[in-house]
């Protein structure tokens, strides 16, 4: 005649009688059974072989805390079920966003695998739950150069714009000049930048490839390292090839940050103001070149945050201030725009 508490609810059993209940060998944790309505005793006990074991814990959410009583078998993924149906919680998982429940500990996030009592969780605990959510990548990119998946974020009007501003965000995450790589469809139809999106079937989540020139892949890796001797290694015996090298191996240690690989294509006359450009053999076709094909390394650095490069290209060239990217923004806007404060202090000092 007992009336069942709100904890016991949540697993649809009868309470547990209190009368066999009893210490559990594990420290914090109660025997319920052997009474066949008790809360736990289908499971049985670790320790006994055949009574079950629970510890009453508290899920704090969204302003309420509730009482939850647990096996020593459950684990964190199942106690999310339990707490979802409690609350009537509405998750979510589709292609363009997830709401998911996160528990955390003592500060700590709990990973789902995770068994509740092997983590030290004690009796009366209180573990916080939040109801988050998150966007998903509209689109992702497997790169063959560093053979890693890139995330693009956005919204599905992102795959109604240009190819063209498409490859300008794939630039900006990867420090590549736009000049230095296509993207192709997962069927191997290649992306040109005059052309929508939409016109080449692409849908949320479908993930494209990043290629560049055969031999290339490991010349572009020596200058992500900052590898000097590397990029050295793989630099083309053509004067016109190689010079276009150079300018893209400055562009990248301007991305990110490898002043010694810097330094030493200074000294080779690479200059931080001149424009990346194109292949030396894809000249012929400029009407369908990309805008971004005349930024410049200094443009990187500023866009990039890099202080102590900017103020290396400026030592080298103090025209490198007032050199203008295809928006017709120099450093110093670039740098504003990006909210990189220290390397606009150091610009404005400069001008």
């Amino acid at each position: 005649g007992q009336p069942q508490t709100q904890s016991h609810l949540l697993l649809n059993t009868p309470p547990c009688t209190p009368s066999p209940s009893q210490p559990c060998p594990v420290k914090g944790w109660l025997f319920c059974g052997p009474d066949p309505h008790s809360l736990l005793s289908t499971k049985g006990c670790e320790h006994s072989g055949k009574l079950g074991c629970a510890m009453r814990i508290f899920v704090s959410f969204e302003g309420s805390c509730e009482p939850f009583d647990i096996s020593q078998h459950q684990t964190v993924r199942t106690l999310k079920q339990m707490i979802k149906d409690f609350f009537h919680i509405q998750l979510l998982d589709d292609k363009q966003t997830r709401r998911f429940l996160e528990l955390s500990y003592a500060g700590a996030t709990l990973r789902d695998s995770w068994s509740l009592p092997d983590i030290g969780i004690a009796p009366c605990s209180t573990i916080r739950c939040l109801l988050k959510e998150e966007d998903k990548p509209i689109l992702y990119v497997f790169s063959a150069v560093t053979k890693e998946t890139l995330s693009v974020m956005g919204t599905v009007f992102l795959l109604s714009t240009s190819v063209s501003t498409l490859r300008s965000l794939v630039s900006l995450q990867t420090g590549l000049p736009v000049s230095t790589f296509r993207l192709t469809t997962p069927s191997g139809l290649e992306l040109y930048n005059c052309n929508q999106l939409d016109e080449y079937n692409i849908g949320v989540g479908a993930t494209l490839r990043l290629d560049t020139w055969d031999g290339w892949p490991e010349f572009l890796r020596g200058c992500f390292h900052g590898h000097r001797h590397i990029v050295q290694r793989y630099l083309s015996e053509e004067e016109l090839v190689m010079r276009f090298q150079q300018r893209v191996a400055l562009y990248i240690s301007a991305c990110f940050g490898h002043l010694d690989l810097a330094s030493w294509l200074l000294r080779k006359g690479v200059r931080p103001d001149e424009v990346v450009g194109v292949h030396p053999y894809r000249q012929w076709c400029r009407d369908t070149d990309h805008p971004e094909v005349r930024k410049c390394p200094v443009h990187a650095a500023a866009e990039s945050g890099q202080l102590l490069i900017l103020k290396q290209f400026i030592s080298s060239s103090v025209l490198s201030l007032v050199c203008q990217d295809h928006h017709g923004l120099k450093p110093l806007q670039i740098a504003i725009q990006h909210r990189h404060k220290e390397c606009v202090h150091y610009l404005t000092t400069k001008l």
